[in-house]
């Protein structure tokens, strides 16, 4: 039967309606006119999308063998080209969705929430496995060993990077990478990461005095000679000028053994040295080292692996792997001028990203400015204050003069003090038991002079650094290694007996201790005979 195009188009705007509307033809299978397509995966979505749906697969056929092949052409030209665009639309939306699916897979996660394992050790080398981010900074690292650990954070906690291959250490900064210094390691290379305390990270901010002697120093010809120390940092901070650090270093030639001592020059384009003796003219000069591709690590070995003729080298490494042959290695003749040369370069690598570092835990307290740069007391020495106990109540005394004075009356009572203590509880105590500074940190029971030495080096040469330890030449007494000037000092801490009573004395008996503990405590308040107080000691903590 012949359908009219007006009832055709009219029988499909009404196919919606029930099957009861005996009125109304169903409307016939119409075939895939792009049967290329039938294979792909969007093969379901044009169907549903071109042609229109159908209730019975019978009523189709019927209806399709009652149609003509002329009618199917006019079907086809009517409907065909509005359901093909709308195809094509949803083909689009289906691939941009899955195109959008394959970009948001777990394979490219963004960096910032990577995780990555990272083991760290400490003095006596025991070790903690950390899953950290990859863009944690040292800092953070040590923040969160502070919490695991329930250390108290006094900001001198510092992650050290140990090549042992070489020998060779250094102190990571706090706004370093630990992923970017982990990737500069080789594959073989068995490297650790070190937590512990370090007291000369920022002491040049306190104390620049005894960094940068006047010997090695030297300024722009616009700069007053008379530049205080406090102006000599903020130079070094400032990107106009800039003072000259000069002297004489021992220099390893390359691909030899032999080492040569040359006139070395630091200026902000890097590391220079002279040819010509001490002649500063540039075509004397001959460059020697840049530092924005490379670290610069202090040797921890010494003599022993390159054959330095010092103790106190240090050297460059460039920041991509490589081994021994990259190296530039350096040999100042004392501890000073070696701590000069590094704080200086420090300066001139980071400038005022260092002073940011410093300032960061102190950016909440007042009185803490950039352009003030001030000594900040440790907390170890914040908690130590002078007291008067003789009244009813105890009181802080405030008074310079009067702590002076509590301080020699205090030192002349405990010379004359019994040899019973009280406990917590108030019970008395006899001394017999004379190992009672075996629990604190600061005693280290049998170690060496020469370990001695290296475990405050470690923990940085700031005055006031020190450590009890047995005495290896005289076996019942004690030594107090102290860091004073950037020296290690060694006093030997002599068992007195007076009247059946054992003390303690530094001064030949002048002041006398009953127990090293009392000893420690009174020379935390008072210099006496050594050369500063004691103000941090070195301790060898456990993870």
């Amino acid at each position: 039967m012949m359908v009219p195009r007006e009832g055709f188009v009219r029988r499909i705007c009404c196919r919606g309606r029930t099957k009861k509307d005996d009125s109304v033809l169903e409307i016939p299978s119409i075939p895939n006119p792009f049967p290329e397509l039938c294979c792909s995966p969007f093969a379901s979505v044009l169907s549903a999308s071109l042609l229109p749906k159908a209730t019975s697969r019978k009523k189709q056929d019927l209806g399709y063998e009652k149609l003509g092949f002329k009618e199917y052409c006019k079907v086809l030209s009517s409907v065909s080209w509005y359901h093909l665009s709308e195809g094509c639309q949803v083909l689009r939306k289906a691939d941009m969705s899955l195109s959008s699916r394959r970009v948001t897979l777990p394979a490219v996660m963004p960096i910032t929430l990577q995780k990555r394992v990272i083991k760290v050790y400490s003095e006596d080398d025991t070790s903690k496995a950390l899953e950290v981010p990859t863009d944690i900074t040292a800092r953070d690292v040590c923040q969160l060993l502070i919490l695991k650990n329930h250390y108290i954070d006094d900001h001198n906690w510092t992650l050290f990077e140990h090549l042992t291959h070489t020998g060779l250490g250094r102190a990571i900064e706090d706004h370093e990478l630990v992923t970017e210094v982990q990737s500069n390691w080789g594959m073989q290379e068995e490297n650790k990461l070190y937590f512990r305390k370090y007291y000369a990270k920022y002491e040049f901010f306190k104390n620049p005095v005894s960094f940068f002697p006047d010997h090695m120093l030297s300024f722009p010809n616009e700069t007053n000679a008379a530049v205080s120390h406090s102006g000599i940092l903020q130079m070094f901070l400032s990107s106009s000028t800039y003072p000259e650090i000069h002297g004489y270093l021992h220099a390893k030639e390359q691909g030899k053994k032999s080492w040569k001592k040359l006139f070395f020059l630091l200026r902000r384009s890097g590391l220079y040295f002279s040819t010509k003796g001490t002649s500063k003219e540039p075509r004397h000069l001959q460059f020697f080292c840049e530092f924005s591709n490379s670290d610069m690590y202090m040797s921890l070995t010494g003599k022993k692996i390159c054959g330095a003729p010092t103790n106190y080298g240090f050297c460059f490494k460039p920041n991509k792997s490589g081994g021994t042959r990259d190296l530039k290695q350096l040999c100042a003749d004392d501890e000073q001028s070696r701590t000069c040369w590094m704080t200086a370069i420090r300066l001139l690598k980071y400038g005022m990203q260092l002073y940011q570092n410093y300032m960061q835990p102190y950016q909440g307290r007042s009185g803490c400015s950039p352009l003030n740069i001030t000594p900040m007391r440790s907390i170890s020495e914040n908690s130590l204050v002078a007291m008067d106990f003789s009244g009813h109540r105890s009181r802080i005394i405030e008074n310079p003069m009067e702590v002076l004075s509590v301080a020699v009356e205090e030192g002349l009572a405990w010379r004359r003090r019994g040899c019973l203590r009280l406990n917590s509880h108030g019970s008395p105590i006899a001394m017999s038991n004379m190992a009672i500074h075996r629990s604190q940190s600061w005693f280290h029971h049998k170690i060496s002079r020469d370990e001695a030495q290296r475990l405050i080096l470690q923990h940085g040469l700031v005055d006031g650094v020190f450590l009890v330890r047995d005495s290896q030449s005289n076996p019942k007494t004690f030594v107090l290694s102290l860091s004073h000037g950037l020296k290690i000092k060694h006093f030997q801490i002599v068992p007195l007996e007076d009247d059946g009573k054992l003390f303690y004395t530094l001064d030949d008996g002048q002041t006398r201790f009953t127990d090293l503990i009392q000893l420690v405590e009174f020379y935390q308040l008072n210099k006496g005979v050594l050369p500063c107080k004691l103000k941090h000691y070195c301790a060898r903590i456990a993870l």
